[in-house]
Formats: structure tokens, C-alpha cells, sequence
């Protein structure tokens, strides 16, 4: 990233930061994956159980695997037989690890799922939901998130899982019905009721897709 770019994007995130807060979410800036590291670590007490729904922006800055070596209780879908078992255990979690498919620049998420469980943990559930957000995942506008939710992230999932949706073989949405469709709810964070529980960490990379 242009070292201009990232000094435009450390100025939005102040701006982003303030739509959270008036959401009664909480914002924080990282200018790199390893500040961001640095402060995903001190939001996670240790001793915390700990769960994920697939958030590849937490793998990409190292956070995964520095909870699964730290002194956490790290509840493990892939590595567990019982993968229903696996997703309800997440929603009694002390923390729940989750990046978004898009975000608006005043601090709605936008998520899209295609079994729910992530969606439905982010929404109700564990203690605190701990965001891990890439700036090039912020637009403008709640429809601008959709259109990048549907056309950016959800062809590329589609993809990684190696899915036949019309999205993966044109990378762009087609609002199928395919049985492999994985954009089955769309979940639009655009308020949090309890304080202190929604985290958000901007990034100032591109993360996650």
C-alpha cells in the first residue's frame, strides 16, 4: 500500500472510530498487523474461551495461532469431530473472533453467512464479539458494504470452499438460489444494546477479502 494511501487511511479511521462509538461499539486504529496483534491481546483476558467463525483477517495477523498457544481456552471447530457441538459452544464464549465482509465508514457492519452460525454469534451470544477489520473492507454506505459484501467477498469464499455458485464461476453475485449459495443471511450490525461488548480494530492493510 502507497505510504500515502495508509496516511489518508490512518485520518478515515479517526472518523470510522467515531461512528462506532456513537453505535456503542468500540473503535480502535492499528497501523500494522502487528500493532493490531498487540491489541487483540490485551482485549482477551487470559483464561478467556475463546471461538472463531472464520475470519481469515485473524489468522492473517497472527492472532489464531497466539491464542492457541497462549493461556486461553481455545474452543476449536476444525479440530473437533462434534462441529455442531463446536458452533453452540461459541455462543456461552467469554470472546468470539470475527472480521466483516464490509463495513461503512460511520460504523455499520455487514455480514453475510451462509450456515449462520457466525452471523448469530455476532449478533447474541458470546461475552465480546472482537472484529478484526482491514481498511480496504470500508465503503461509503450501507450499500456500498452490500455490493461489496455480494461481489467481493462472497465470489472469493466461494471460491476458497470450492462451491459451484454461479458467483464462483463469474466473481460476481448473480442473487442465486444454488444449493451451495453461502449468501443465506445477511446480518447489518448498525447499533450494539450492550456497551463494551462489540470491538472493532481497523487495520491499516488490505485483510481478509
Amino acid at each position: 500500500m502507497h505510504e500515502m494511501a495508509k496516511k489518508r487511511n490512518e485520518l478515515w479511521a479517526q472518523t470510522i472510530i467515531k461512528g462506532l462509538e456513537s453505535r456503542n461499539m468500540t473503535g480502535y486504529y492499528a497501523a500494522t498487523k502487528e500493532e493490531a496483534l498487540k491489541k487483540a491481546l490485551e482485549l482477551i483476558p487470559e483464561g478467556s474461551s475463546v471461538t472463531m467463525g472464520g475470519a481469515m483477517s485473524a489468522h492473517e495477523i497472527g492472532l489464531v495461532e497466539a491464542v492457541k498457544k497462549g493461556n486461553y481456552n481455545f474452543i476449536d471447530r476444525d479440530a473437533m469431530e462434534d462441529k455442531r457441538a463446536a458452533m453452540l459452544a461459541a455462543y456461552d464464549a467469554d470472546v468470539f473472533l470475527a472480521s466483516v465482509n464490509a463495513m461503512t465508514q460511520d460504523g455499520v457492519l455487514v455480514n453475510i453467512d451462509g450456515n449462520a452460525n457466525r452471523v448469530s454469534a455476532i449478533a447474541q451470544g458470546p461475552k465480546k464479539v472482537l472484529f478484526i477489520v482491514g481498511m480496504n473492507k470500508v465503503c461509503d454506505d450501507v450499500d456500498g458494504a452490500m455490493k461489496r459484501a455480494r461481489n467481493v467477498a462472497a465470489p472469493i469464499n466461494a471460491q476458497r470452499f470450492g462451491l459451484s455458485t454461479p458467483c464462483a464461476k463469474t466473481g460476481a453475485c448473480m442473487n442465486c438460489k444454488s444449493p451451495d449459495t453461502i449468501c443465506c443471511q445477511f446480518l447489518i450490525t448498525r447499533y450494539s444494546r450492550h456497551k463494551d461488548r462489540i470491538h472493532v480494530i481497523l487495520v491499516n492493510d488490505e485483510l481478509g477479502f
